[in-house]
């Protein structure tokens, strides 16, 4: 760089920052935004606060709604760590005994299915709160040993792997370009990892055991307090109906230029006009869209 440092310098700057930043999100989340929230009724319930009605009723969603569409993979010589996807939950899991079949295994993955509800909100006859919510990954930390008949759950961690999803395509040696794509893309869940996110609560054997998979250093290491994909958190505002809480509604606007014109053509043959999205309208452009469509 112009300032003298190496690449490697100028990742390790980078990953310093990233990790405060990440730090500070998930303290802002839980010092902050959840309690916040509680005070207004708004509650996301950790599995000590489920009352007997409200764990009757997640245990009943869980063998609904989870245990049908997850398989667990139990990790041993004839089973190896499989594919993660992409950006995708998973859970770690460290085990003791045997199965119902006599295998032992150490540690096996929990993938979930992207359909899986990454936030459930309970029936508001349930609890105390109008509105009460539950992380899957709680709900899979409490009734995980269901999965595995027989044998001792000694831990359950979340962990999310994030891949470089570049596309590597050498332009002046391929003939087809848009097939060389096409074939390039169903492999962009299954890039090299980049970065690792596990529960803070995840063990030291488990957490140098994921690294190992993944080829991943501490640098790459990211431990978070809650949800590892913080993205889901945003369809609640779509299930709370509380408008004093949220910003009101934002309407573009329309340029001085355009509102009282029948013609864009005609307005902008007096001069060009900015449009600034998404401040305002895109309504101008499709209207542009369509006169040139018609013009004759």
């Amino acid at each position: 760089t112009t300032d003298g440092k190496t690449a490697r310098e100028v990742y390790r700057l980078v990953s310093d920052e990233v990790h405060a930043i990440v730090k500070e999100q998930y303290a802002l989340l839980n010092e902050e935004i959840l309690p916040q929230l509680a005070t207004e009724g708004i509650r996301f319930l950790k599995r000590g606060d489920w009352n007997d009605a409200q764990r009757e009723w997640i245990r009943g969603f869980f063998f609904r709604e989870v245990m049908p569409v997850i398989t667990p993979i139990g990790l041993d010589p004839s089973h190896p760590f499989p594919r993660v996807l992409n950006k995708s939950l998973n859970f770690a899991v460290e085990l003791e005994g045997r199965d119902a079949f006599g295998r032992s295994s150490g540690a096996a993955i929990v993938q979930a299915p992207r359909v899986l509800p990454r936030v459930i909100r309970l029936p508001r006859e349930l609890g105390d709160s109008e509105y009460a919510f539950v992380f899957l990954s709680s709900i899979l930390h409490e009734f995980v040993h269901e999965l595995f008949a027989g044998m001792k759950v000694l831990g359950c961690y979340q962990f999310r792997v994030t891949r470089n999803s570049n596309l590597f395509v050498d332009e002046e040696e391929i003939t087809n370009l848009r097939a060389k794509i096409q074939g390039e893309l169903p492999q962009r869940h299954f890039g090299d990892a980049v970065r690792l996110e596990v529960a803070n609560s995840c063990s030291e054997a488990m957490t140098q055991f994921l690294l190992g998979q993944f080829n991943l250093s501490e640098s790459d290491l990211y431990r978070v307090a809650g949800p590892v994909n913080l993205v889901r958190l945003m369809q609640v505002p779509d299930w709370v109906l509380r408008s004093d809480l949220k910003f009101q509604p934002f309407n573009p606007g329309t340029p001085k230029a355009l509102q009282k014109c029948h013609s864009v053509f005609d307005s902008i043959r007096g001069g060009d006009i900015l449009l600034h999205h998404p401040y305002q309208s895109f309504n101008s452009v499709i209207e542009l869209l369509e006169q040139s469509a018609n013009d004759p």
